[in-house]
Order: C-alpha cells, then structure tokens, then sequence
C-alpha cells in the first residue's frame, strides 16, 4: 500500500508539473488580463459546474459494482458500468441542448461583474468549451472505473496530454486567434479522455449500445448520486462565489485567485487525492463485507498521512508564498503587482489546505457506507459559511477575503463531517489522531521558520532566488523528519518499523545466502 503510494505521488508531480507548465505559458502570454479572466469563466463550465455530474456518478459508481458482484456476479457488474456510460452520455446531450442557448446568462450569473468586451469574450469561448461536458463526465466514470479495478496509474498520468495540448493551443492563440484557446480546452478534455479507454478496455471493459433502463442498480446509484450531486456542487459553488465576487474587483482578480488556487489543487492532486484514490475501494469493500475494524484502520491511516504531507505544506506555502509565486508566473505578462496579488491570495487558500484534505477522506468515508445525504448536509452549511464570510471579508481585505473564506468553510465542513461520522460508526481515535495532528503542526511551524531564516542568510550570501528556495526546502525536509522522529508522531513510527523490518528481512536473505556459499 505505501509502495504503491509513493508512487502514484511521485506520479502525480510529473503531472502536475505539466499543470505548472500550461499555467506559466499561460501566464507568460496573457498575465492577469481580461483575457484570462475571460477564459477562466469559460472552461469553469464543463471542468467545475458540470463535472460535479461526472464525480457524483462515479463517487457511487465503486460501491455498487462491488455491490452487484458480491450479488449478481461480474458479468452483471460490467453490465451495470455499461448502462452508466449510456445513461451519461444522454444526461450530457440534454445538458449541453439545454445550456448551449443560455450561455450568456450562465456567463452572467458566474461573473456578472465583468465589463462588456470580457463578458462578451467569455460568451463566446463558453460556447465552444460547453461541448467538454462529455469528456469531463466520462473521463470521471473511466477514472473511478480503473481505481475499483486497482489500475491506479493510467488515472495518475492522465493530465499529461491533457497539459501538452494546451501548451501548444496557448501559444498558436498568442500568435493567431484567442479562440483558439477555447478549442484546445476541449481538445485537451478529448484526448484525456482517448488515453483512458485503452485502459479501461484491458481491465475488462467492453461498450455496447444497449441501455437498461430498467436496470434497478442504475436506478439506485441515481437516486444515491443526486445527494452527492448536490453536495459536489455547492462545493463548487465556493468557487463560483469567489469569481462572481473578485469579477466585481479589479481586472485580473479572478485570475490572481485562480493563479493562487492552483497551489492548493497541485497538494491536492499529488497527495489528498492520491491517498482518497487508493483508499476508497479499500473501505467500500470492507463497508460491503461488514469489516468495521479494517475501515476504521484503513480510515486513520489515511487522515494520518495527510496532515503528515499537508499541514508541512500549508505552512511553507504561507510562508515562501511572494518568492514561489514570482518563481513561477513571475515573468512575460506576469508584473510583481500580479505576483504580490497572487501571493496574498495563496497565504490564505493555504490555510484551507488541510480542510479540503479532511474534507475529501471523510466525504468517502461516507460514500462507500453508501451515505451520500450527510456530505451533502455539511456541504450546503459549507456554502454558507463561504457566503457569510465572502461577504463580510471581501469587504475589508479584498481577493484576500475571498481566499480566506474558501479556506474557513474548507475547515468548518471537515470539523462537520468529523463530528457526523463519529456518530454513525462511533469512536475511530480521534484523541489519538488529535496528538498527532498537533505534533505534526509543531513541527511544521518550526520547520518553516528555520528554512526561512536559512533562505534569508543564502540570499544575502548572494545566492539566487530560486537556488536559495531549493536548498532551503532541501534543508526543511530534513528539519521536518527529524522533528517527527523526535515528537515520536504515530503514523512515522509505523513508517520506520516497515523500514526497520525490511532490512531484517534483507539482512537474513544475505546472511542465508553467505551460508549457503
């Protein structure tokens, strides 16, 4: 299980990286303009809104399969996955009939604070990039597909063409036609959701054009998918709210926000989702098989590791945020009033970051109990968490508020589903895990000052910013494992003795093989 861990992280940062270079060439050409602004708008669309679709169907797509092959048998299961393809596919032509002639008013409601010539230019890449909606919604359902299989890495590296197109489209539409970056939005989504079928094939896969639409398992996950539906979406509608808001601001608000944001979906992409992916088919079997001991493990370990990844990360974030934002974007386009804008914005969504980390665990937690009305419940509250304090924040520290907002509803709604989930299944060690986490902040916290400090004495050393940052971080990671091993943090200890056992294991295969020399 670490194994496989470690590398689908290292997996993910290739990925991500990717992701990083879309976003620089991104910025380079256009900066915080109100082309970018405009281009946000449109592909929030089919990768925010409407994905939420894709995500709820899959979200319940693990455990009923795991479900009907318990029951029915595999060939009954493959069935079922082939009736949620068709099923999705006439779900997505209703949507796109139905959204294609409102893309003005879609446009309006996300940023109504948007001046004319960006409102318009936003209209017309929605137009183009709503056709996503199809591969947004099947690249979900193959994804969760291949994680019930135990076919972890095609998923992982997916985003990598994905990336690579839009680099090339970015830099044609610099030199051609801005249009052209909406058509490479959604020939990006298409060739993603090409690189999956392959995979999905190997594993067992095979499409036929029939559609049971009295299937009753398809008529369950349904009904089970609207909660989810329903809780995905007001989740996003904490981003909606951010861009509606910062549209009212000044030009490239939502732009720095989105620049800002990509921190956060970068430690979520390579370590939250990684570790959710690997574990939700885990704990929907055990739900299936009734193996409450081996959930509450396979639950612990997994909130263990995250704040042992996330919470280091949040703090260095916050406090190296001006000189990782001016490394990265800070070029082309891309002015120091962008830098410091977007700087500002990741030291408050990094407060967030352990909230959507919680949140993503404990939301599954739910899912493969097959409980998809408390997420729901604690999403809605989330949302207005987010509401209140976008409005009182906003008011008084500007995109800062914005970002702020979105990381207090992120903490409020894992503090919610924590408290929901001990109710239903009773005690999991959250005393235990409440130790560990204030261990690992301690160490976090210390481990930051100290690789600041040493930042500050390279630079002044004249060593390059960005060598400086490296050897810094370098150094952190060290201060940071020696700082755990000390605190004698659970989930390290655990780690250490794998390590520690291993070796015995090599040292008597070297020491049998000597004799036997």
């Amino acid at each position: 299980m670490k194994t496989i861990t470690i590398l689908l992280m290292m997996l993910a940062i290739i990925t991500k990286i990717s992701g990083f270079g879309r976003d620089v060439v991104l910025s380079y050409y256009y900066g915080v303009s109100n082309i970018t602004d405009a281009y946000l708008v449109a592909i929030t669309i089919p990768t925010v809104i409407f994905s939420f679709i894709g995500i709820g169907i899959s979200t319940n797509l693990i455990p009923m399969y795991n479900n009907i092959k318990k029951e029915k048998g595999i060939q009954d299961a493959e069935k079922f996955i082939n009736d949620v393809i068709n099923f999705s596919i006439i779900l997505c032509s209703l949507i796109v009939m139905i959204a294609f002639p409102l893309s003005g008013g879609i446009v309006r409601v996300i940023a109504p604070g948007l001046c004319d010539q960006t409102l318009n230019l936003a209209i017309d890449f929605t137009k183009i990039t709503i056709i996503g909606i199809y591969f947004s919604v099947g690249i979900s359902i193959f994804t969760g597909y291949l994680h019930l299989k135990k076919s972890f890495i095609a998923p992982t590296l997916m985003g990598i063409p994905l990336n690579v197109i839009m680099i090339i489209f970015i830099a044609i539409s610099h030199n051609y036609s801005i249009q052209i970056l909406s058509i490479g939005s959604v020939l990006s989504l298409a060739f993603q959701f090409l690189f999956l079928i392959p995979f999905a094939y190997k594993q067992g896969y095979s499409y036929s054009f029939e559609l049971d639409r009295n299937n009753p398992y398809l008529k369950k996950m349904v009904l089970l998918s609207i909660p989810v539906i329903i809780g995905v979406s007001v989740n996003q509608i904490n981003v909606l709210i951010d861009k509606s808001i910062a549209s009212r601001m000044i030009i490239g608000s939502i732009s720095a926000l989105t620049y800002a944001n990509r921190m956060n979906l970068f430690v979520k992409g390579i370590f939250i989702s990684t570790i959710a992916s690997l574990m939700y088919p885990t704990l929907s079997k055990m739900s299936a098989e009734n193996n409450v001991h081996g959930y509450k493990k396979t639950l612990i370990e997994a909130i263990n590791v995250i704040n042992l990844l996330v919470i280091p990360i949040s703090i260095i974030s916050m406090m190296f945020s001006e000189i990782i934002i001016k490394l990265i974007f800070g070029r082309g386009a891309f002015n120091s009033t962008a830098v410091l804008r977007t700087a500002h914005s990741l030291i408050f969504y990094s407060i967030g970051m352990i909230g959507i980390g919680h949140r993503e665990i404990l939301s599954r937690a739910f899912y493969s109990l097959q409980d998809t009305k408390t997420p729901m419940i604690n999403a809605v509250t989330g949302v207005v968490v987010n509401i209140i304090f976008n409005i009182v924040l906003s008011d008084i520290m500007g995109i800062k508020g914005l970002a702020l907002a979105s990381s207090i509803a992120a903490v409020s709604t894992s503090l919610l589903l924590t408290i929901s989930l001990r109710k239903k299944i009773g005690s999991f060690g959250l005393k235990n895990m409440t130790l560990s986490f204030i261990k690992i902040l301690c160490a976090s916290i210390i481990t930051g000052m100290l690789s600041k400090i040493f930042y500050n004495y390279l630079i002044k050393n004249m060593f390059k910013s960005s060598l400086a940052l490296f050897v810094s971080l370098l150094a952190g990671v060290f201060i940071y494992i020696f700082l755990v091993l000390l605190m004698k943090v659970d989930e390290v200890e655990k780690i250490v003795g794998v390590i520690k056992k291993k070796m015995r294991n090599y040292k008597k295969v070297v020491e049998v093989k000597n004799e036997d020399d």
